[in-house]
């Protein structure tokens, strides 16, 4: 059965329905929440709880994004409010001393070859929470600063300031991959 049909189903209140596209999506979604929430429990209570929201407001789903794309996105606004609810708080930078550095892109986050994916994620869960929720939603999400901004209630330049200092950071991190001893 197609998503389009499922959703017009949910949108009837269809159980099997809701539950035919909980199935499809739920791994997927988790893993994006653990992205986010190291415990596994707040994870899945993060994934449920966006699912609820999914269905509840199914109304709003306006078919521009496929449903998975509407739904990691509702997965991703749970998460961080689970993080600001556990007082983890994003520091305004002050806009009189912010220097911007060049609009990043891709460009700067080059990394060794031997370089794995379990290694630059452990590496961004070692940042600050300031730089680490940016950095995340930059590089593995892919969005933009002005949605982070939009997303974690900042300035896009704060957005552009905190990926900078987190990219710094990350490579620091990562530099014992290069040469071996980190120094």
């Amino acid at each position: 059965m197609s998503n389009s049909l499922l959703v017009e189903q949910c949108r009837a209140n269809n159980a099997k329905a809701q539950m035919a596209l909980y199935k499809q999506y739920c791994d997927g979604m988790f893993i994006v929440a653990s992205r986010y929430l190291k415990n596994t429990a707040e994870a899945e209570d993060a994934m449920q709880e966006s699912f609820i929201k999914a269905f509840k407001k199914i109304e709003q789903f306006s078919g521009d994004v496929t449903f998975g794309a509407w739904l990691k996105r509702i997965v991703i606004n749970t998460c961080l409010d689970a993080i600001k609810k556990k007082k983890a708080h994003f520091e305004e930078i002050n806009d009189d001393v912010l220097r911007l550095e060049d609009d990043e892109g891709d460009a700067g986050w080059e990394v060794e070859d031997g370089t794995t994916m379990d290694e630059i994620t452990s590496a961004i869960e070692k940042l600050s929470p300031n730089y680490k929720a940016v950095v995340k939603l930059f590089l593995l999400e892919g969005y933009d600063h002005q949605e982070i901004a939009q997303v974690l209630d900042i300035t896009e330049s704060a957005s552009r300031t905190n990926l900078h200092r987190g990219k710094i950071q990350l490579k620091e991190q990562l530099k014992h991959l290069q040469y071996g001893t980190g120094y």
